[in-house]
């Protein structure tokens, strides 16, 4: 616990769920909000699949930000229960940050998150990201567009890939976060377990070197993680779970180079999060259909007790 000596009614805490269609920055937001890596990022829509907490804390607060799942069109099982994990932190939380990309500006998916808003009385920040992408002008029309859909308490123009106006909409945060208690310790800036972020940052790097209908087909799984011998190393052996022959074809790549990539680069990003030397041994395992298969989705972490 924080030892600094503080007068406890001054202290705020809360959650915050973060929200909205994918790719619209959330993942990239919480990262920078914490100050390291614990949510993946992917020009891939549908990156961010489970709840990823983030905790901040100050001298006067302790925030837990909730990246949510982007909002979509659901096309098999695990992206119902993607949805239902989002728009069910509505109701668990302090305040919702409804997140849009100032680049594409209004979409279908838009319309079905307010739609949704409308029934909850929980304070809801439109946090508008991207803004380094677009002219002023086309600002003032988005906000102007929004307005007339919600009522919403705050209105926040932000970057945050560029960190422009993070500082003042975490300010704002704080006004509207009710009194309470210390939740984690000072240092913790996730609630996750780090086997949950090591296969993360697994899957983030298959995100990245494969295309098409690869990525979204992918899980992963750690099946040990323990210290070798005296010497500062983790080994650490995961399985990269994909749906069809041909998929696993991809991963692996031609005498076995995607793989490898993937494990190199994975393994640098386990390196800093662990703060050890890293050896990373990696399968590839076909589970055909497992996105629509609830036994699969339980064994890989998708279970009703998350939501």
């Amino acid at each position: 616990m924080n030892n600094t000596i503080r007068d406890e009614k001054e202290f705020k805490s809360g959650f915050i769920s973060i929200i909205g269609r994918p790719n619209v920055g959330k993942s990239t937001f919480l990262n920078r909000v914490i100050g390291q890596k614990i949510a993946i990022m992917s020009d891939k829509p549908q990156t961010t699949r489970n709840k990823v907490q983030g905790v901040l804390t100050t001298d006067e607060a302790q925030m837990v930000f909730i990246d949510t799942p982007g909002i979509h069109k659901p096309k098999h099982k695990l992206g119902d229960f993607m949805i239902k994990l989002a728009i069910n932190t509505f109701k668990e939380v302090d305040i919702i940050l409804f997140m849009i990309n100032a680049e594409e500006g209004f979409g279908r998916g838009d319309e079905f998150i307010i739609e949704q808003l409308k029934s909850i009385k929980t304070p809801v920040f439109l946090v508008i990201n991207k803004i380094d992408q677009i002219h002023p002008d086309q600002l003032i029309t988005l906000i102007e567009q929004y307005k007339d859909m919600y009522p919403f308490e705050e209105i926040i123009p932000i970057s945050a890939l560029e960190g422009n106006n993070v500082d003042r909409l975490l300010e704002q945060i704080r006004e509207y976060m009710p009194e309470g208690p210390q939740y984690y310790p000072a240092d913790q800036v996730t609630d996750h377990p780090e086997r949950f972020i090591v296969s993360e940052l697994i899957r983030e790097k298959a995100l990245h070197l494969t295309r098409e209908e690869v990525p979204h087909s992918i899980a992963v799984v750690i099946d040990q993680m323990k210290q070798e011998g005296k010497k500062d190393l983790i080994h650490v052996m995961a399985t990269i779970i994909v749906e069809r022959d041909s998929q696993k074809g991809i991963v692996i790549g031609k005498q076995g180079k995607m793989l490898k990539e993937i494990g190199q680069r994975a393994r640098q990003d386990i390196e800093n999060l662990l703060g050890s030397k890293v050896f990373l041994e990696l399968w590839v395992k076909v589970q055909k259909d497992w996105r629509n298969r609830s036994t699969h989705l339980r064994d890989f972490g998708f279970t009703d007790d998350n939501y």
